[in-house]
Formats: structure tokens, C-alpha cells, sequence
């Protein structure tokens, strides 16, 4: 006899499906599917065999009461049992007008060869359930007769994409419910099963036996598995593993971390992730079986193991050819965990992440083990979670709870760039139930008046974005709305004034991102309304055959009409507005999102030509990938102002500013200080240049250059914690300097686990030392530079852009001329830049 053995009812089979059809009295569309769907012969259900009827047959299943059985009807068995496993089902239901559940359907007595007998009642939502099943109408004994199931892990059904968060699916009942009944003893043999039919129609399917001693539905919670394999079994290129168990659920199987403990203990991003682990041989997998389930392991179509989970369990791991198995249980507590500041002793928020040793993680409960099953995300950001190579971390508000395993646990805390990160091991007890942390704050930029914040992120909440900022140590988060085609982000967060909360220092301010895939990007900051349109254009900005109904100088000058602050994002690109934005002073700050020379040598550039442009940073943020502040700006403000959005974005303004992926940087000239302009008689005279950087992360170099070339440098090619220059300089003419922190040659820099790998590096906005006069500088090259431009946008106007028809539409502006209100602009910067470079003439 196999573990379960069907019992083979059809000889005694009195109905079919078109009973079935006739009799169900639940009313639900389509239902019941069509017959030919309906299974017959051998058939598994949640892993376990059963004989539905015979195969050509058209009575398939035992029917009781309205033209089926109406007497007890006895079926015999004569074999020793354990369990008694039915499939089946009740086919009229009066809960939803109002019955009482619990009403007793059928008797199922069972006769033991000595003659005992033990009767049980079948009762509605207890034994057995009606079909198709209301959600949450479910019996309390029996179960589904197909099992939840994972989501393929690569695609999917569009209108299912919402529930792909979820990464599994419930299966309702889809022909009958199971029930399991429980003998006490082997001792006697089981001679018969009498059905004693009541009131209500119902169908028994199918019987199925056993003799084991566990229950066949299961009673046992996942565990925690890891499976290694064999080098060679994981390099053939498009294959997936897959786990599979017959009689119980498994988890999609995760790369375990690289290295070892000491490696990631001692990684300089502690805090900050870790390399993911792509060529790994090692995965984790969380199962919960039956002791009789078969696992099976699946690389591609390879089978490389194939298993008895009881025999597992039993010894804990278990080793085959080309692959080993492992439980890794060694219990666990639910654990309140408390992280504060070493020096205040007061809770902090911050970024959490927990593992064990192995690498199993076991983040805290309301977050995330695997951000969207580890695969790639774009402008969803769930959970308070972000996931920084192969780590993700919780954002906390200085507290959490969830279950920790007993023994040795990694812990990875970071709170931005001036605590020091705390990567470490604990020791959990068993009956422990709390653990407290600590941070130890390294520099506190707010005592010297620097106020960090990020100038660009998408997709969180209001409320979300407050408890990231406040994680990550932010002082500002600037959330903005935007198009993104046919769909708008945050339009219900935008309320045109700044949010925080009582008690807490991070402010959140949502304002827009104003965008044209040819013309240019537009950062609106400190929007009391918004700014229409958000997009303009086309694809893949704004909608599919959407018309240029505006120009990003429009947007900028509806922007400083509120009072705001104009930023142009990830500068330069997309390139061709900033050129006039610059030119007509309508740009109040360039935004670096990324360490890359290009975007540099183009900031230098219109340095060089003479405009005076503040430097912020923003982290572009579309993703759970990407903390928010991993890029981000200081701005200073004096002692006798206070600190408040409105004081911030003035700053910002003014320059005072730098950016930083990491360090913190100072520099003055002359003791003047980043953002100001030192004044030197008119033969010019030698100045003092100081700079100073310290980091969390070990840095390189610190340079100082003046209009685009290193003037004075100091490397440590094994890296180090902090830099310092102080030299002497010889000024002439009007110019401007800056300070900047990297990599070894600057430019090669250790890089960031987010997705978008940013470089360690910070970069000062210039400090302008005018010689004899106010401050002015020309440069013919960036003077051409930007008469291209503005032509180039000028083309693109005329000839390219889509335009509404003339005569049908009534634009936003007040001018009669839509081609004359989108180009005028661009002819006032033309005629700026001609009249400064008529003034470098003469």
C-alpha cells in the first residue's frame, strides 16, 4: 500500500455534471466550468491522489439527495486507516440570505470491524463548504482542493500586475473542498463508511486513505532551507531554479550573499549594501511540507535534486550528487528593537537590515526580505524599504519588532552621511524579546548651520518621504510631481506648502518636475500652485500626439512669479533650454545627480562664460534601488536666520552650497566662504585656499580647481577618512574656484550599491574673486556653445515640434501668436548673449 491510497468509488457513482449544473444553487456566473475541464480518472489534489469516477463515464461522482442518494449509502472499505480523506462538495447554500452556518448536511459514519462505530456530523462551513466559495465564506476544517501557488516569477497577466506585489495567489476551491478525518487507532481495520444524507444536495468525489501518521494537510510552518549547488549546475545561460514540493508550498529560491562574515563586517559601505551576488552556488528557500512530500530541484529543465522532505527533517540536512540541503532552524523570538543616539540616548529613525550569518534576512515585520522578489523595479517604492545591492533595509522611526533567529545575527544600520554606520553582530537568547542599538553621530553639520536635503524625488508619499528623509538624516526632501505620458505621480501630495511633524526636524515639500523630452527638464521648487502643463510635447514625457503648448523658461517664469526656486535637474541633459534658462537668469541652481566628467566639464563651461550658477544635488529617485539623499545637497544658513524651507531654498540660491555622495566638505578663499565673492584690489594679489574633507567611506583625493583645471591637490591612494589642503594662490583676473572630493584622480571613484552606482565624491558651488571691479567673466567658446543651442531649440520649434491646429484651440497664454509666445525666449537670450559679447568687444 502507498502512503495515500484512492478508493474506487465508480461502481457506485449515480450522477454526473449536468446534475451538478442542474442542482448548484449559487449564484455566480459561470459556473460550473465546462464538463470536459471537470477531472476524471486519477487526480491530485494539494498532493495527494484521488479516483474520480472512470475515464467515459457519465456517472462520475456520488450524489446525495434531489435525484441522487436519499438513504444512507455504505461504502466499504475494509483496510487499516489513519486518515479518511474526502473531496467533496455542498451544492446549495442559503448562508447569503441570512441562515445560520453550521447546519448539518450529511452524517459520515465510520465502522470499525470490531462493530464501533463513530459518527460525525458534516456540517456547512465546517466539514464541508459550498461552491463556488464567497470570499471569506471558507470552511474551517476542509480545505481548497488546489493549493496557493507563487506568481511566475518573469511575467504575467497585465491586469494581474497590481497583485504581483503580492507574490502569490490564494486558489479558491475550484471543484470541491477536502476534509480529513482522524482515526485513533490502526489496531482495527476500518470496514465501512456509511453516508446518511439530510436535506441539502451534496457530492462526494472522491475517498483516499492512509495509514501515515501526519496530517495530510499539514500542520507545520515554513522553514528556512538553504540548497547548494554544484558550480558547473548554475551556469547554463537562461536557466531558473525552481523548487518544487508536491505535498506543501516553497518560497522563490534567493541567492545567499557572497563572502564571509568578516568580509561584510568589514566592507567599507558598512550601512550602505553589499555587491550583489550574481555567479553565487548558494540559495535559500523557505518551505512547508508534509513528511511524505517529494522536493524537487529544477535548474532549467535539469533536475538536480530530488528528495524526501521527511527524510531531510529528520536529519537536518541531507547531501546528494551535485547538491546539498540544509535546514536552517535554530529558532527564533519576537524581538522589539530600540535604535538610539549614543550620545542622547533618544530613539532615532534610520535604515535597518537584519540576516543571519548564512544570510537568511529577517527584516523587521511590516517590511520586506526581498524588494519585488529582488528583481528590478522603476517608480515603485513599497514598504519603507530600500535595497541597496543584495541588502535591503527598513526605514524605522527608531523602533521595530519582528521575529529575529536565536544565536549570532548580522545587523546593518546606517542613518546618512554623519553617523557612523553600525555593522556588527548580536547574540540573541532564547526568550529574549528586546534589543537595543546605538549610533554614534560623527559630525553634526545642522551645530555648523549646513542643512542637507534632496532636490529630486519621485513616487514616495508625503508620509513616506518624511520617515526616508528623517532615516537618512535630511533636513529637506523636495517630493515632486510629474507626467510620465498618459500617468501623473503625487498630484494628491502637492498641497503648496511645506510638511513635517511634530517633534521632527525633516521637511517635506512637494512641488513638480516640469519635463520635455527635446527642450528640457524644469525643477519647480516651493510651489504654492501648480504649474501647467507638467509636460508638453509628446512622448515619452507627455502624452502620445500631445502639442508644444509650452517652453521650460514659461514654466520658470510662472515659477519665480509664486516666489519659487527653478532648478534645472540632472544637468545638462536633456540639452538645449538650459542654454536660454543660463543666458536669461532664469535658472536659479544646476542640479549633478551622477559623478561623471561630462556633467562637470559642461558646469565648468558656462562657469567660464560668466554665469554665476549655485550647484545642488538630488538623487533623481524612481525606485526602491535608490535612497533618498544617497546624492544630496548642503546649504548654509546664518545663525541669525532660523532654519525653515523658505531659508533653505533662499540659500540654495545664493550659492552657499555643496554636494555630496558621502564626505563633508569645506573650503574657503581668503576666509571667504563657498558661494560668496572675494574682492581684490585691481592688481590682484595671492590668496590662502583651505579645504577640508572627512567621510564615512574611505576618499582619495581633494582637489581644488580654478575654471577647470587642478590648481592644488592631496591623494592617499589607500584611502582615508580625512583630507585636508591649505595652499597659496596667485590671483590676477576675475575668477572662480571650487573644491571637490573622489576617487584616486578624482575622476575613478569606489562606487555605491544603489542602482545607479553613484560615485563617493563632493563637490563645493564656487567661490568668484573679483579683481578691481564687480566679478565678470566671457568666454567666447561657451558663447558659440550657447548660440547652438539656442538655435538648435529654435529649429526643433519651428520645424519638429507637434502644434495644435490653429484656429481650434484657445492656448493658456493670452497671445494671439502660439509660435511667437513658444520662440520669444529664445530670442531674448539671443539678444543677452550678442549684447555681452558686443561688451567683450569693445
Amino acid at each position: 500500500m502507498s502512503d495515500y491510497q484512492p478508493i474506487n468509488l465508480s461502481s457506485w457513482c449515480n450522477t454526473g455534471s449536468r446534475w451538478l449544473s442542474q442542482t448548484q444553487q449559487v449564484p455566480i456566473p459561470d459556473w460550473p466550468p465546462d464538463s470536459g475541464d471537470f477531472p476524471i480518472g486519477e487526480q491530485t489534489f494539494q498532493g495527494l491522489p484521488f479516483m474520480i469516477g472512470s475515464s467515459g463515464a457519465d456517472q462520475i461522482f456520488l450524489g446525495f439527495g434531489q435525484g441522487g442518494y436519499q438513504e444512507s449509502f455504505k461504502i466499504p472499505i475494509h483496510k487499516p486507516v489513519r486518515w479518511v480523506i474526502f473531496a467533496h462538495r455542498l451544492l446549495e447554500s442559503h448562508i447569503l440570505s441570512g441562515e445560520p452556518i453550521g447546519r448539518v448536511i450529511a452524517e459520515y459514519i465510520f465502522t470499525f470491524a470490531d462493530g464501533k462505530q463513530t459518527a460525525v456530523p458534516i456540517r456547512e462551513r465546517f466539514e464541508i463548504g459550498s461552491l463556488p466559495a464567497e470570499w471569506g465564506q471558507w470552511p474551517f476544517l476542509a480545505v481548497s482542493d488546489t493549493p496557493s501557488r507563487l506568481m511566475h516569477p518573469h511575467a504575467g497577466k497585465w491586469d494581474e500586475m497590481g497583485f504581483r506585489l503580492t507574490d502569490i495567489e490564494m486558489e479558491w476551491p475550484r471543484w470541491f473542498v477536502l476534509w480529513a478525518w482522524h482515526s485513533s487507532s490502526l489496531d482495527t481495520r476500518l470496514a465501512s463508511i456509511t453516508i446518511k444524507p439530510f436535506d441539502r444536495p451534496f457530492i462526494i468525489a472522491g475517498i483516499t486513505i492512509s495509514t501515515l501518521e501526519e496530517d495530510p494537510f499539514g500542520r507545520d510552518s515554513r522553514l528556512p532551507v538553504i540548497i547548494s549547488l554544484e558550480k558547473e549546475q548554475t551556469n547554463a545561460p537562461g536557466d531558473d531554479l525552481s523548487i518544487q514540493i508536491d505535498r506543501g508550498t516553497a518560497t522563490y529560491p534567493y541567492l545567499l550573499p557572497g563572502g564571509s562574515k568578516e568580509n561584510f563586517l568589514e566592507d567599507i559601505f558598512k550601512g550602505w549594501g553589499q555587491q550583489s551576488n550574481q555567479d553565487g552556488t548558494e540559495y535559500y528557500v523557505e518551505i512547508e511540507a508534509r513528511p511524505s512530500a517529494t522536493l524537487r530541484v529544477l535548474q532549467g529543465q535539469q533536475e538536480a535534486l530530488c528528495a524526501n522532505w521527511g527524510t531531510i527533517t529528520q536529519h537536518g540536512s541531507a547531501q546528494f550528487s551535485g547538491a546539498r540541503v540544509e535546514i536552517v532552524n535554530p529558532g527564533k523570538n519576537w524581538v522589539h528593537v530600540e535604535v538610539v543616539d549614543e550620545d542622547s540616548g533618544k530613539s532615532i529613525p534610520c535604515r535597518i537590515h537584519f540576516r543571519t550569518v548564512d544570510g537568511i534576512p529577517y527584516q523587521p515585520h511590516g517590511h520586506h526580505n526581498h524588494l519585488l522578489s529582488d528583481k528590478t523595479t522603476f517608480n515603485i517604492d513599497v514598504g519603507g524599504d530600500v535595497r541597496l545591492g543584495q541588502a535591503v533595509y527598513a526605514y524605522i522611526d527608531g523602533k521595530c519588532q519582528g521575529w529575529l533567529p536565536r544565536g549570532e545575527v548580522l545587523v546593518d544600520i546606517s542613518r546618512g552621511f554623519e553617523y557612523q554606520p553600525l555593522r556588527t553582530t548580536v547574540q540573541i537568547q532564547p526568550g529574549q524579546r528586546s534589543l537595543q542599538l546605538s549610533l554614534k553621530r560623527q559630525v553634526n553639520m545642522a551645530e555648523r548651520r549646513w542643512f542637507s536635503g534632496d532636490t529630486h524625488v519621485h513616487f514616495l508619499s508625503t508620509m513616506g518621504a518624511l520617515l526616508e528623509g528623517s532615516g537618512e538624516d535630511l533636513a529637506v526632501v523636495n517630493l515632486l510631481q510629474a507626467q510620465w505620458g498618459h500617468y501623473f505621480s503625487n498630484t494628491e501630495d502637492f498641497i503648496g506648502q511645506p510638511v513635517t511633524l511634530p517633534g521632527k526636524s525633516t521637511i517635506v515639500y512637494t512641488s513638480q518636475e516640469n519635463r520635455q523630452h527635446i527642450l528640457g527638464h524644469l525643477t519647480l521648487l516651493g510651489l504654492q500652485k501648480p504649474v501647467t502643463p507638467w509636460s508638453s510635447g509628446g512622448p515619452d514625457e507627455a502624452e502620445l500626439g500631445g502639442a508644444l503648448e509650452t517652453t521650460l523658461s514659461r514654466w520658470a517664469d510662472a515659477c519665480h512669479a509664486q516666489g519659487g526656486s527653478v532648478v534645472i535637474p540632472h544637468f545638462p541633459i536633456p540639452n538645449c533650454e538650459n542654454a536660454a534658462l543660463i543666458a536669461t537668469g532664469r535658472a536659479d541652481a544646476v542640479e549633478m545627480c551622477w559623478h561623471d566628467m561630462y556633467f562637470h566639464y559642461e558646469y565648468y563651461r558656462y562657469l567660464n562664460g560668466g554665469y554665476r550658477l549655485p550647484l545642488v544635488a538630488g538623487t533623481d529617485k524612481m525606485s526602491a534601488e535608490v535612497p533618498v539623499g544617497i546624492n544630496r545637497t548642503y546649504v548654509h544658513i546664518p545663525e541669525t536666520e532660523p532654519f525653515n524651507y523658505q531659508n533653505w531654498c533662499k540659500y540654495m540660491r545664493l550659492g552657499r552650497t555643496f554636494i555630496t555622495t558621502g564626505p563633508m566638505l569645506s573650503f574657503s578663499v581668503e576666509g571667504v566662504q563657498i558661494g560668496d565673492t572675494l574682492h581684490l584690489p585691481g592688481n590682484g594679489g595671492t590668496v590662502q585656499l583651505e579645504a577640508e574633507a572627512e567621510c564615512i567611506f574611505p576618499i582619495h583625493s581633494l582637489e581644488i580647481v580654478q575654471e577647470g583645471r587642478v590648481i592644488a591637490q592631496v591623494e592617499e591612494p589607500q584611502g582615508s577618512k580625512q583630507l585636508k589642503l591649505c595652499v597659496r594662490q596667485k590671483i590676477e583676473k576675475d575668477t572662480w574656484l571650487t573644491a571637490r572630493v573622489g576617487g584616486p584622480g578624482y575622476s575613478h571613484v569606489i562606487r555605491h550599491h544603489d542602482s545607479n552606482r553613484r560615485g563617493v565624491m563632493a563637490h563645493t558651488s564656487p567661490i568668484y574673486v573679483a579683481v578691481g571691479r564687480e566679478w565678470r567673466m566671457f568666454n567666447q567658446e561657451t558663447s558659440q556653445y550657447i548660440l547652438t543651442l539656442l538655435e538648435g531649440g529654435l529649429e526643433y520649434i519651428r520645424t519638429r515640434s507637434h502644434q495644435h491646429i490653429i484656429g481650434l484651440t484657445t492656448n493658456q497664454h493670452s497671445q494671439d501668436d502660439h509660435q511667437a509666445y513658444l520662440e520669444e525666449p529664445f530670442h531674448e537670450a539671443i539678444h543677452l548673449l550678442r549684447n555681452r559679447m558686443g561688451q567683450q568687444r569693445e
